[in-house]
């Protein structure tokens, strides 16, 4: 069953809305009392060998190994003759400069050891998250390729499709556990990658189709 375009052009706006309503309050409220609660929350519980799984799963939106997954990514697609494809997955690396462009506008400091226990040290701005924007936008779409491309193995599409679920799901603690962000911070990187992952899916399935999605 389809969505009306309507109806998704209705949850894009509604999206946009949102995003630069919570930037602005951030902008304002650096440090508001209930992102500094869920982050003492979160960090009850720790030890290092929970630090090193938190790492490992924040991995892939550190440099250089976000860019070499996407260019090894989108690389393979395009030896195994999905030209198409690997050309999207490629245009993923535009993502970053939108977001250091939204991070310097809003220009939210990390959260400092005053307030939380920092296990990564980062330098740039906090809001929104880095990493949950390119792990929604490109496990999201490595998701939606899985379901899409039937013709590779069902095995594989299955083991694709689960590990990018499970990246998706946890790395929003993980960078609140590491004393990366807020939760607002991962909320703001959340909404962003939705909307950004929206032209990606728009633009990839019109041109398959000749229809919009």
């Amino acid at each position: 069953m389809r969505i009306k375009p309507t109806y998704l052009i209705i949850l894009l706006i509604a999206l946009i809305i949102s995003f630069i309503l919570l930037g602005n309050f951030v902008s304002h409220h650096p440090v508001p009392l209930f992102d500094h609660k869920i982050s003492l929350f979160v960090q009850k519980y720790h030890s290092d060998p929970l630090d090193k799984i938190m790492l490992g799963i924040s991995i892939f939106g550190e440099l250089p190994y976000s860019l070499l997954l996407v260019i090894i990514i989108a690389g393979l697609f395009h030896i195994y003759k999905y030209k198409r494809e690997s050309y999207y997955i490629a245009s993923i690396l535009l993502s970053g400069l939108i977001i250091l462009g939204v991070k310097n506008m809003v220009n939210r400091p990390r959260p400092t050891a005053f307030y939380v226990r920092l296990v990564e040290i980062n330098r740039f701005h906090s809001f929104p998250s880095g990493h949950v924007l390119s792990y929604f936008l490109f496990f999201g779409f490595m998701i939606i390729l899985m379901r899409t491309l039937k013709d590779i193995p069902k095995a594989l599409r299955r083991a694709v499709t689960y590990f990018s679920w499970f990246l998706i799901l946890t790395i929003a603690f993980s960078r609140i556990y590491l004393g990366a962000h807020w939760f607002s911070d991962t909320i703001g990187g959340f909404i962003l990658g939705l909307i950004c992952l929206f032209p990606l899916c728009y633009f990839y399935f019109k041109k398959e189709t000749g229809t919009s999605p």
